[in-house]
């Protein structure tokens, strides 16, 4: 197994360079965790974009919840982050039903073409994984899906994660698999044994919840244990 990709969730300058001291190689960027991460201003993505060198993925997400009135308006945000230099994004949408509304999906894309993105968690709250999988399967840039394997968190969804990992490089499984959502720091061994080489962690980074900053020894720690256990499981 190669090294594992460790992102990080960073809300502001300061929890970048954080994250960036700590280990981090690549950070998810969001506002207002409060909501489970919505898009960031173009300011703060510029302060951040020059506060550190490390691959960004921006958050592409009006508010809790996608109404097809935000379409218009998250396009737009879309295209003045790429102008600013955004080059790699992370979104997903699923229609009232549960299903991928891919409609959306394609919609965002055109106005950030040529760029690397993640299908976000709202993957696990989707009513059938699998057709998810399915139908993004082949969607230009698409390298990253982020998943807990269950709407609950890793921790519920360990059975799923186990079962999807080894279908790696078939069709709707060729994006790499990012574990995230409750991820802990005792799940990572397991989720190694069974292949996987990608994990995301927010609040873990973090002394007192999301009103405080990521600690950069904290990060330190985790990017250690993800290395140890890696090279013990290789």
């Amino acid at each position: 197994m190669s090294r594992p990709i460790f992102e990080v969730i960073a809300t502001s300058a300061q929890d970048a360079v954080a994250a960036a001291a700590g280990g981090a190689d690549r950070l998810e960027l969001v506002t207002d965790m409060a909501a489970d991460g919505l898009t960031p201003s173009v300011d703060e993505f510029a302060r951040i974009r020059a506060a550190v060198h490390l691959p960004l993925r921006v958050m592409l997400r009006i508010r809790d919840g996608f109404l097809p009135g935000d379409l218009d308006e998250l396009c737009v945000r879309a295209e003045r982050l790429r102008a600013e230099g955004a080059e790699e994004f992370v979104l997903g949408f699923l229609t009232p039903d549960g299903d991928v509304d891919l409609d959306a999906v394609r919609t965002v894309l055109g106005v950030v073409p040529g760029c690397r993105w993640t299908f976000h968690r709202a993957l696990d709250h989707a009513e059938d994984r699998t057709a998810v999988r399915t139908a993004i399967d082949g969607l230009p840039g698409l390298d990253t899906v982020l998943t807990a394997g269950s709407p609950a968190g890793v921790a519920n969804g360990l059975g799923v994660l186990a079962a999807e990992v080894p279908r790696s490089g078939q069709p709707g499984y060729v994006p790499r698999i990012l574990v995230g959502g409750g991820l802990k720091s005792e799940h990572v061994p397991g989720l190694l044994a069974v292949g996987v080489d990608g994990f995301h962690v927010g609040g873990m980074v973090r002394t007192g919840g999301w009103e405080t900053p990521v600690d950069t020894g904290l990060v330190q720690q985790w990017r250690r244990l993800v290395d140890t256990e890696a090279h013990a499981a290789a």
